[in-house]
Protein backbone atom coordinates (compact mmCIF):
# COMPACT_ATOMS: atom_id res chain seq x y z
CA UNK A 1 0.00 0.00 0.00
CA UNK A 2 2.84 2.58 0.38
CA UNK A 3 3.03 2.65 -3.44
CA UNK A 4 0.96 6.04 -4.76
CA UNK A 5 0.19 4.32 -7.90
CA UNK A 6 -1.60 1.42 -5.55
CA UNK A 7 -3.43 3.56 -3.86
CA UNK A 8 -4.82 5.04 -6.23
CA UNK A 9 -5.85 2.34 -8.12
CA UNK A 10 -7.44 0.48 -4.66
CA UNK A 11 -9.07 3.70 -3.85
CA UNK A 12 -10.42 4.11 -7.79
CA UNK A 13 -12.17 0.61 -7.56
CA UNK A 14 -13.78 1.37 -4.26
CA UNK A 15 -15.16 4.53 -6.32
CA UNK A 16 -16.14 2.92 -9.35
CA UNK A 17 -18.30 -0.21 -7.36
CA UNK A 18 -19.91 3.18 -5.10
CA UNK A 19 -20.79 4.95 -8.55
CA UNK A 20 -22.60 1.80 -9.55
CA UNK A 21 -24.41 1.01 -6.55
CA UNK A 22 -26.00 4.34 -5.63
CA UNK A 23 -29.70 4.63 -6.40
CA UNK A 24 -31.26 8.12 -7.96
CA UNK A 25 -31.66 10.86 -5.86
CA UNK A 26 -28.76 9.17 -3.75
CA UNK A 27 -25.15 10.89 -4.35
CA UNK A 28 -22.29 10.35 -1.64
CA UNK A 29 -18.92 11.43 -1.19
CA UNK A 30 -15.59 9.51 -0.56
CA UNK A 31 -12.64 10.85 1.09
CA UNK A 32 -9.22 8.87 1.54
CA UNK A 33 -6.39 9.04 4.05
CA UNK A 34 -3.51 7.35 4.47
CA UNK A 35 -0.06 7.31 5.69
CA UNK A 36 3.34 5.14 5.74
CA UNK A 37 4.93 6.65 8.62
CA UNK A 38 8.14 5.36 10.14
CA UNK A 39 8.73 6.63 13.91
CA UNK A 40 11.77 6.47 16.14
CA UNK A 41 11.71 7.51 19.72
CA UNK A 42 14.58 8.75 21.90
CA UNK A 43 15.80 8.92 24.87
CA UNK A 44 19.17 10.08 26.45
CA UNK A 45 20.36 10.72 22.72
CA UNK A 46 20.27 6.55 22.09
CA UNK A 47 17.17 5.10 19.63
CA UNK A 48 14.76 3.15 22.97
CA UNK A 49 12.22 2.34 20.10
CA UNK A 50 11.48 2.24 16.14
CA UNK A 51 8.90 1.01 14.26
CA UNK A 52 7.03 1.74 11.28
CA UNK A 53 2.71 2.53 10.65
CA UNK A 54 0.77 1.71 7.35
CA UNK A 55 -2.51 2.80 7.65
CA UNK A 56 -5.74 3.64 5.23
CA UNK A 57 -9.38 4.66 5.78
CA UNK A 58 -12.08 6.07 4.38
CA UNK A 59 -14.64 8.73 5.02
CA UNK A 60 -17.84 8.20 3.46
CA UNK A 61 -20.78 10.62 3.06
CA UNK A 62 -24.28 9.37 1.67
CA UNK A 63 -26.82 12.25 0.99
CA UNK A 64 -30.57 11.54 0.12
CA UNK A 65 -33.02 14.82 -0.84
CA UNK A 66 -30.96 16.90 1.74
CA UNK A 67 -30.14 14.11 4.47
CA UNK A 68 -26.89 13.23 4.80
CA UNK A 69 -24.67 10.59 7.48
CA UNK A 70 -21.22 9.92 7.64
CA UNK A 71 -18.97 6.57 8.08
CA UNK A 72 -15.32 5.49 9.04
CA UNK A 73 -14.08 3.14 7.06
CA UNK A 74 -10.96 1.32 8.11
CA UNK A 75 -9.40 -0.34 5.04
CA UNK A 76 -7.28 -4.12 5.03
CA UNK A 77 -5.70 -3.72 2.06
CA UNK A 78 -7.36 -6.28 0.88
CA UNK A 79 -9.68 -5.27 -2.40
CA UNK A 80 -12.17 -8.30 -1.34
CA UNK A 81 -12.36 -6.91 1.77
CA UNK A 82 -12.29 -3.57 1.67
CA UNK A 83 -14.99 -3.51 -0.76
CA UNK A 84 -17.16 -5.62 1.48
CA UNK A 85 -16.63 -3.22 4.04
CA UNK A 86 -18.48 -0.25 1.79
CA UNK A 87 -21.30 -2.43 0.67
CA UNK A 88 -22.41 -3.06 4.23
CA UNK A 89 -21.39 0.63 5.46
CA UNK A 90 -23.39 1.34 2.41
CA UNK A 91 -26.29 -0.32 3.98
CA UNK A 92 -25.91 0.89 7.34
CA UNK A 93 -26.03 4.59 5.69
CA UNK A 94 -29.19 4.05 3.71
CA UNK A 95 -31.02 2.64 7.05
CA UNK A 96 -29.71 5.57 8.65
CA UNK A 97 -30.52 8.39 6.05
CA UNK A 98 -34.74 8.24 7.18
CA UNK A 99 -34.22 8.91 10.70
CA UNK A 100 -32.33 12.43 9.88
CA UNK A 101 -33.85 15.65 9.56
CA UNK A 102 -32.64 17.65 6.19
CA UNK A 103 -30.19 19.89 6.84
CA UNK A 104 -30.43 23.43 5.49
CA UNK A 105 -26.64 24.26 5.32
CA UNK A 106 -25.78 21.07 3.24
CA UNK A 107 -24.24 22.87 -0.22
CA UNK A 108 -22.56 20.07 -2.33
CA UNK A 109 -19.91 21.13 -4.57
CA UNK A 110 -21.60 19.56 -7.97
CA UNK A 111 -18.18 20.11 -10.36
CA UNK A 112 -16.48 17.07 -11.81
CA UNK A 113 -13.31 19.36 -10.93
CA UNK A 114 -9.89 16.93 -11.18
CA UNK A 115 -6.71 17.40 -9.07
CA UNK A 116 -2.97 15.35 -9.10
CA UNK A 117 -0.30 16.43 -7.07
CA UNK A 118 2.10 13.95 -6.13
CA UNK A 119 5.33 14.97 -4.62
CA UNK A 120 8.22 12.88 -5.43
CA UNK A 121 10.96 14.51 -2.69
CA UNK A 122 12.58 11.54 -1.77
CA UNK A 123 12.50 11.06 1.55
CA UNK A 124 15.61 10.37 4.09
CA UNK A 125 17.17 7.00 4.53
CA UNK A 126 15.91 6.56 8.08
CA UNK A 127 19.26 4.64 9.03
CA UNK A 128 21.37 7.56 8.07
CA UNK A 129 19.39 10.48 9.61
CA UNK A 130 19.51 8.15 13.45
CA UNK A 131 23.14 8.47 12.80
CA UNK A 132 23.47 11.72 11.94
CA UNK A 133 21.68 12.37 15.17
CA UNK A 134 22.94 10.27 17.73
CA UNK A 135 26.30 11.68 16.49
CA UNK A 136 25.25 15.21 17.13
CA UNK A 137 23.60 14.36 20.58
CA UNK A 138 26.80 12.74 21.82
CA UNK A 139 27.06 13.24 25.59
CA UNK A 140 23.85 14.92 25.40
CA UNK A 141 20.50 14.08 27.21
CA UNK A 142 18.09 14.45 24.09
CA UNK A 143 14.68 13.24 23.77
CA UNK A 144 13.19 13.21 20.63
CA UNK A 145 10.49 12.26 18.06
CA UNK A 146 11.03 11.45 14.30
CA UNK A 147 8.53 10.48 12.10
CA UNK A 148 8.76 10.68 8.28
CA UNK A 149 6.93 8.94 5.25
CA UNK A 150 4.25 9.85 2.56
CA UNK A 151 1.04 11.03 3.72
CA UNK A 152 -2.13 10.80 1.12
CA UNK A 153 -4.94 11.96 0.89
CA UNK A 154 -7.95 11.60 -1.79
CA UNK A 155 -11.56 12.67 -2.67
CA UNK A 156 -14.44 11.71 -5.01
CA UNK A 157 -18.19 12.28 -5.21
CA UNK A 158 -20.73 11.29 -7.49
CA UNK A 159 -21.01 14.25 -9.14
CA UNK A 160 -17.49 13.42 -10.77
CA UNK A 161 -15.12 14.93 -9.00
CA UNK A 162 -11.92 13.41 -8.13
CA UNK A 163 -8.24 14.72 -6.02
CA UNK A 164 -5.43 12.87 -5.63
CA UNK A 165 -2.53 13.70 -3.26
CA UNK A 166 0.57 12.76 -1.64
CA UNK A 167 3.55 14.63 0.03
CA UNK A 168 6.62 13.26 1.60
CA UNK A 169 7.84 14.83 4.93
CA UNK A 170 9.54 14.30 7.92
CA UNK A 171 9.91 15.75 11.52
CA UNK A 172 11.95 15.66 14.27
CA UNK A 173 10.65 17.01 17.25
CA UNK A 174 13.08 17.33 20.18
CA UNK A 175 14.80 18.63 23.24
CA UNK A 176 17.66 18.76 25.15
CA UNK A 177 18.03 18.73 28.71
CA UNK A 178 20.36 20.37 31.14
CA UNK A 179 21.72 18.44 34.15
CA UNK A 180 19.78 21.33 36.48
CA UNK A 181 16.65 20.22 34.83
CA UNK A 182 15.83 23.11 32.18
CA UNK A 183 15.20 22.49 28.59
CA UNK A 184 15.91 23.96 25.46
CA UNK A 185 13.14 22.62 22.85
CA UNK A 186 13.58 22.35 18.99
CA UNK A 187 12.13 21.16 15.80
CA UNK A 188 13.66 20.20 12.61
CA UNK A 189 10.85 19.46 9.20
CA UNK A 190 10.85 19.76 5.92
CA UNK A 191 10.58 17.56 2.40
CA UNK A 192 14.19 16.63 2.53
CA UNK A 193 16.64 15.87 4.88
CA UNK A 194 19.87 18.76 4.29
CA UNK A 195 22.63 17.47 6.63
CA UNK A 196 24.01 21.21 7.08
CA UNK A 197 20.90 22.65 7.87
CA UNK A 198 20.40 19.87 10.63
CA UNK A 199 23.69 20.46 11.79
CA UNK A 200 23.06 24.09 11.96
CA UNK A 201 19.79 24.18 13.64
CA UNK A 202 21.25 21.43 16.69
CA UNK A 203 24.11 23.88 17.10
CA UNK A 204 21.89 26.27 17.94
CA UNK A 205 20.54 24.51 20.23
CA UNK A 206 23.22 22.99 21.98
CA UNK A 207 24.93 26.44 22.31
CA UNK A 208 21.63 28.04 24.42
CA UNK A 209 21.83 24.62 26.31
CA UNK A 210 25.59 25.61 27.66
CA UNK A 211 23.66 29.02 28.84
CA UNK A 212 21.02 27.25 30.68
CA UNK A 213 24.00 26.27 33.01
CA UNK A 214 24.05 29.77 34.83
CA UNK A 215 22.01 31.10 37.19
CA UNK A 216 17.83 32.15 36.53
CA UNK A 217 17.34 35.80 36.53
CA UNK A 218 13.85 36.79 37.49
CA UNK A 219 12.68 39.55 35.99
CA UNK A 220 10.10 42.01 37.78
CA UNK A 221 6.73 42.73 35.51
CA UNK A 222 6.36 44.95 33.20
CA UNK A 223 7.25 45.91 29.42
CA UNK A 224 10.62 44.66 27.87
CA UNK A 225 11.90 44.91 24.58
CA UNK A 226 11.68 40.78 23.07
CA UNK A 227 12.30 38.80 20.31
CA UNK A 228 10.22 36.38 19.19
CA UNK A 229 11.65 32.84 17.81
CA UNK A 230 9.61 31.29 15.01
CA UNK A 231 8.15 28.56 17.63
CA UNK A 232 7.49 31.24 19.81
CA UNK A 233 5.48 33.15 17.33
CA UNK A 234 3.66 29.93 15.62
CA UNK A 235 1.72 29.67 19.15
CA UNK A 236 0.77 33.39 18.63
CA UNK A 237 -0.45 32.80 15.15
CA UNK A 238 -1.99 29.54 16.31
CA UNK A 239 -4.79 31.52 18.83
CA UNK A 240 -5.42 34.12 15.77
CA UNK A 241 -6.25 30.82 13.72
CA UNK A 242 -8.96 29.70 15.99
CA UNK A 243 -11.57 31.33 14.56
CA UNK A 244 -9.86 34.72 13.69
CA UNK A 245 -10.27 33.77 10.03
CA UNK A 246 -13.39 31.85 10.10
CA UNK A 247 -16.21 33.24 7.92
CA UNK A 248 -18.49 31.72 10.41
CA UNK A 249 -17.02 33.73 13.36
CA UNK A 250 -16.32 37.04 11.59
CA UNK A 251 -20.40 36.82 10.43
CA UNK A 252 -21.46 35.85 14.01
CA UNK A 253 -19.25 38.79 15.55
CA UNK A 254 -17.54 36.03 17.46
CA UNK A 255 -13.52 36.12 15.69
CA UNK A 256 -10.47 37.71 17.63
CA UNK A 257 -10.07 39.49 14.53
CA UNK A 258 -13.34 41.17 14.47
CA UNK A 259 -11.68 44.73 14.42
CA UNK A 260 -9.06 43.81 11.56
CA UNK A 261 -11.96 42.20 9.55
CA UNK A 262 -14.16 45.85 10.72
CA UNK A 263 -11.07 47.55 9.47
CA UNK A 264 -11.00 49.65 13.05
CA UNK A 265 -7.82 47.93 13.47
CA UNK A 266 -4.67 46.87 11.69
CA UNK A 267 -1.45 44.68 11.90
CA UNK A 268 1.95 46.54 10.86
CA UNK A 269 2.67 47.22 7.38
CA UNK A 270 5.35 44.31 7.85
CA UNK A 271 2.65 41.58 8.37
CA UNK A 272 1.16 39.73 5.31
CA UNK A 273 -0.04 36.40 5.78
CA UNK A 274 -0.91 33.51 3.58
CA UNK A 275 -3.13 30.09 3.63
CA UNK A 276 -0.36 28.82 0.94
CA UNK A 277 -2.20 25.21 0.15
CA UNK A 278 0.31 25.19 -3.34
CA UNK A 279 4.06 23.13 -2.49
CA UNK A 280 2.62 22.32 1.23
CA UNK A 281 1.56 18.50 2.39
CA UNK A 282 -1.98 20.03 2.65
CA UNK A 283 -4.18 18.69 -0.33
CA UNK A 284 -5.47 20.93 -2.99
CA UNK A 285 -9.37 19.85 -2.11
CA UNK A 286 -11.67 19.66 0.96
CA UNK A 287 -12.70 16.67 2.76
CA UNK A 288 -15.80 18.08 1.91
CA UNK A 289 -15.01 18.46 -2.13
CA UNK A 290 -13.92 22.12 -2.90
CA UNK A 291 -11.17 22.44 -4.77
CA UNK A 292 -8.14 24.77 -2.29
CA UNK A 293 -6.05 27.35 -3.91
CA UNK A 294 -4.16 30.07 -1.79
CA UNK A 295 -5.65 32.67 0.12
CA UNK A 296 -4.20 36.03 1.46
CA UNK A 297 -5.91 36.41 4.28
CA UNK A 298 -3.61 39.82 5.88
CA UNK A 299 -2.17 41.64 3.23
CA UNK A 300 0.50 44.49 4.34
CA UNK A 301 -1.36 44.43 7.54
CA UNK A 302 -4.92 44.50 6.40
CA UNK A 303 -7.78 42.58 6.27
CA UNK A 304 -7.78 40.21 3.36
CA UNK A 305 -9.66 36.54 2.72
CA UNK A 306 -11.42 34.58 4.78
CA UNK A 307 -12.02 30.90 5.27
CA UNK A 308 -15.58 30.04 3.61
CA UNK A 309 -16.55 26.40 4.28
CA UNK A 310 -19.57 25.10 2.40
CA UNK A 311 -22.13 25.24 5.57
CA UNK A 312 -20.64 28.97 5.74
CA UNK A 313 -21.42 29.51 2.13
CA UNK A 314 -24.90 28.78 2.72
CA UNK A 315 -25.68 30.34 5.83
CA UNK A 316 -24.42 33.44 4.94
CA UNK A 317 -24.76 33.51 1.09
CA UNK A 318 -20.51 33.46 0.34
CA UNK A 319 -18.64 31.72 -1.88
CA UNK A 320 -16.89 28.59 -0.70
CA UNK A 321 -13.28 28.29 -0.82
CA UNK A 322 -11.95 25.05 -0.02
CA UNK A 323 -11.99 25.82 4.09
CA UNK A 324 -12.54 22.89 6.20
CA UNK A 325 -15.70 23.04 8.40
CA UNK A 326 -13.47 24.49 11.21
CA UNK A 327 -12.35 27.20 8.78
CA UNK A 328 -8.80 27.16 10.08
CA UNK A 329 -5.65 27.40 8.22
CA UNK A 330 -3.29 24.24 7.08
CA UNK A 331 -0.97 25.85 5.52
CA UNK A 332 0.12 29.34 6.56
CA UNK A 333 3.11 31.11 5.33
CA UNK A 334 3.94 34.90 6.67
CA UNK A 335 5.95 36.99 5.00
CA UNK A 336 9.55 36.99 5.40
CA UNK A 337 11.53 40.56 6.60
CA UNK A 338 14.50 41.76 6.57
CA UNK A 339 16.20 41.11 9.69
CA UNK A 340 19.24 38.83 9.32
CA UNK A 341 19.45 35.61 11.84
CA UNK A 342 22.97 37.00 12.65
CA UNK A 343 22.02 39.96 13.18
CA UNK A 344 18.96 39.44 15.66
CA UNK A 345 20.96 39.19 19.17
CA UNK A 346 22.37 42.91 18.48
CA UNK A 347 19.40 44.43 17.18
CA UNK A 348 17.61 42.93 20.40
CA UNK A 349 20.54 45.19 22.28
CA UNK A 350 18.71 44.56 25.57
CA UNK A 351 15.90 42.45 26.15
CA UNK A 352 14.32 38.98 25.99
CA UNK A 353 15.09 36.41 23.41
CA UNK A 354 11.60 33.57 23.60
CA UNK A 355 12.07 30.54 22.15
CA UNK A 356 8.89 29.28 23.04
CA UNK A 357 5.43 30.40 24.33
CA UNK A 358 2.54 27.90 25.72
CA UNK A 359 -0.20 27.48 27.12
CA UNK A 360 -1.93 30.75 25.45
CA UNK A 361 -5.63 31.58 26.00
CA UNK A 362 -7.39 35.28 25.42
CA UNK A 363 -7.50 37.59 28.12
CA UNK A 364 -9.94 39.66 25.73
CA UNK A 365 -10.52 38.20 22.60
CA UNK A 366 -12.41 40.98 21.06
CA UNK A 367 -8.90 42.53 21.13
CA UNK A 368 -6.99 39.85 20.16
CA UNK A 369 -5.41 40.26 23.86
CA UNK A 370 -3.71 37.07 24.80
CA UNK A 371 -2.06 35.30 27.95
CA UNK A 372 0.78 33.02 28.10
CA UNK A 373 3.71 31.60 29.51
CA UNK A 374 7.35 31.54 28.31
CA UNK A 375 8.66 28.22 28.28
CA UNK A 376 11.92 25.88 27.65
CA UNK A 377 14.81 28.37 26.72
CA UNK A 378 13.96 32.30 27.51
CA UNK A 379 17.22 34.20 27.97
CA UNK A 380 18.12 37.95 29.25
CA UNK A 381 19.77 39.39 26.71
CA UNK A 382 22.42 42.76 27.41
CA UNK A 383 24.27 44.86 24.83
CA UNK A 384 23.55 41.74 22.09
CA UNK A 385 24.69 39.57 24.19
CA UNK A 386 23.01 36.48 26.20
CA UNK A 387 23.70 36.63 29.87
CA UNK A 388 21.07 34.51 31.47
CA UNK A 389 18.39 32.17 31.37
CA UNK A 390 14.82 33.91 32.93
CA UNK A 391 12.14 31.99 35.25
CA UNK A 392 8.79 31.37 33.50
CA UNK A 393 7.28 34.29 33.14
CA UNK A 394 3.30 35.13 32.19
CA UNK A 395 3.27 37.43 29.50
CA UNK A 396 -0.65 39.42 28.63
CA UNK A 397 -0.40 41.60 25.27
CA UNK A 398 -2.64 42.09 22.49
CA UNK A 399 -1.54 40.72 18.82
CA UNK A 400 -2.48 44.46 17.57
CA UNK A 401 0.46 45.42 19.60
CA UNK A 402 2.60 42.62 18.92
CA UNK A 403 2.54 42.18 15.23
CA UNK A 404 1.37 46.06 15.00
CA UNK A 405 2.41 49.02 16.32
CA UNK A 406 5.30 47.47 18.50
CA UNK A 407 6.46 45.10 15.38
CA UNK A 408 9.79 46.22 14.62
CA UNK A 409 11.14 43.80 12.11
CA UNK A 410 10.22 40.28 10.87
CA UNK A 411 13.37 38.35 9.69
CA UNK A 412 14.75 37.53 6.99
CA UNK A 413 15.22 33.19 7.13
CA UNK A 414 12.08 31.36 7.79
CA UNK A 415 11.16 28.20 9.79
CA UNK A 416 9.40 25.73 8.56
CA UNK A 417 7.41 24.09 11.47
CA UNK A 418 5.13 20.90 10.85
CA UNK A 419 2.47 19.84 13.38
CA UNK A 420 4.25 16.79 15.49
CA UNK A 421 0.49 15.44 16.18
CA UNK A 422 -0.04 12.17 15.09
CA UNK A 423 -2.94 11.18 17.27
CA UNK A 424 -4.89 8.89 14.84
CA UNK A 425 -2.83 9.68 12.03
CA UNK A 426 0.10 11.90 10.85
CA UNK A 427 -1.05 15.63 10.18
CA UNK A 428 -0.76 17.50 7.35
CA UNK A 429 -0.74 21.36 8.73
CA UNK A 430 2.23 23.53 8.86
CA UNK A 431 3.53 26.89 8.92
CA UNK A 432 6.10 28.89 7.36
CA UNK A 433 7.23 31.62 9.82
CA UNK A 434 10.07 33.90 10.25
CA UNK A 435 11.44 35.58 13.86
CA UNK A 436 9.67 38.89 15.46
CA UNK A 437 11.40 41.50 17.17
CA UNK A 438 9.33 43.39 19.04
CA UNK A 439 9.68 47.07 20.96
CA UNK A 440 7.44 46.02 23.68
CA UNK A 441 5.82 43.28 25.50
CA UNK A 442 4.13 43.58 28.42
CA UNK A 443 5.02 40.95 31.58
CA UNK A 444 2.44 40.44 34.16
CA UNK A 445 3.90 37.97 36.65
Amino acid sequence: MSDSKNQVEAFKALVNWLREAIREPEQFTLSYAAEFSAFVRFNHAKVRQAGQVQQASIGFKLINEGRHADLDITLSGDAQVDLQRLAEGLQQLRDTLPLLPQDPYLLLNYTGWQSKSVQEHPLPDTEQVVAEITQAAEGLDLVGFYAAGPISRGFASSSGAFGWHQANSFNFDFSLFHENGQAVKASFAGHDWNSEAFAKRFQQAREQLAFLGRPLRTLAPGQYRAYLAPAALEEIMGMLSWGGFSAQSIASKSSPLQKLYGGDNAFSPLVSLDEKVSGSLSPAFSGEGYPRSDLALIVGGKAGAQMVSSRSAAEYGLTANGASGGEMPGALNMAAGTLPDAEILKQLGTGLYISNLWYLNYSDQPMARMTGMTRFATFWVENGEIQAPVSTMRFDDSAYSLLGSQLEALTEERELLLSASTYSQRATASALLPGALISRLTLTL
